[in-house]
């Protein structure tokens, strides 16, 4: 795995989408088209910021939703459809966005996605790390050897309170409990992988993928293990490494 530290977390957010960029460029020169996964959250903010800037040919992609809350609606403040629509889909005319829908039967949501995403083999996944080492919404330990595409995971407690501390949620006790999530094996089959991890907050969280044993207890670890894994880290997220 690549490490890239920046001084800022602006200029990470540059880095990373410039690099992903690149990415969905050769696949669409490659194939004509080009499929990418979209994660959320406050660590994505400045990558995506900069992603819709690119030069791209949007009409050729297809964009799949990394994890979704069950049980709230694509209007809730916290909703990550929300999010990506805002931020994402609504603003480059991309041929189509998978979203996840937390508001319906969870297992049969889970089916259908998967079922999509079989067909697709995906070029560049836009991810990031969970400050308990989490990818998507697989927290420890994280359930390495599900060959679903999509699962219906329990959020730990340091998950739901990096949500609330946020901002996405007004109290511990208004953040869901679960959630629909990409799985560790379905991300690990992207051939590239942009990793966006900025704040001191993150701090141990990127130095636990780097330095422990590969294991569940820390899902972000597995990165470690793909062949075009890219870490952009700025100043603050680096400082233990």
């Amino acid at each position: 795995m690549e490490i890239l530290i920046t001084e800022t977390k602006q200029e990470l957010g540059l880095k990373a989408a410039q690099a992903g960029a690149a990415k969905i460029r050769k696949a669409i020169l490659d194939r004509g088209e080009a499929n990418i996964i979209v994660a959320t959250g406050a660590s994505q903010f400045e990558m995506l910021g900069e992603l819709v800037k690119e030069e791209l040919d949007w009409s050729v992609v297809t964009a799949f939703h990394l994890d979704e809350y069950i049980g709230i609606s694509d209007q809730h403040p916290a909703s990550f459809r929300k999010y990506l629509k805002v931020r994402f889909a609504d603003l480059v005319p991309l041929r189509m966005f998978n979203y996840v829908n937390g508001d319906t039967d969870s297992y049969a949501e889970c089916i259908r996605l998967g079922e999509l995403i079989w067909q697709h083999q995906i070029d560049a996944a836009f991810i990031g790390i969970g400050e308990n080492g989490h990818l998507a919404f697989n927290d420890p330990p994280a359930d390495f050897e599900t060959k679903e595409s999509y699962i219906v995971v329990k959020l730990d407690d340091a998950c739901r309170r990096q949500q609330l501390g946020e901002g996405w949620f007004p109290t511990l006790e208004d953040v869901p409990e679960r959630a629909i999530s990409m799985s560790i094996r379905q991300i690990m089959k992207s051939k590239a992988i942009i990793c966006t991890v900025p704040d001191q907050r993150k701090a141990q969280a990127v130095y636990d993928t780097l330095n422990s044993e590969i294991s569940s207890k820390c899902p972000a670890s597995i990165l470690r293990n793909h062949p075009d894994a890219v870490l952009y880290l700025d100043r603050q997220s680096a400082s233990l490494i």
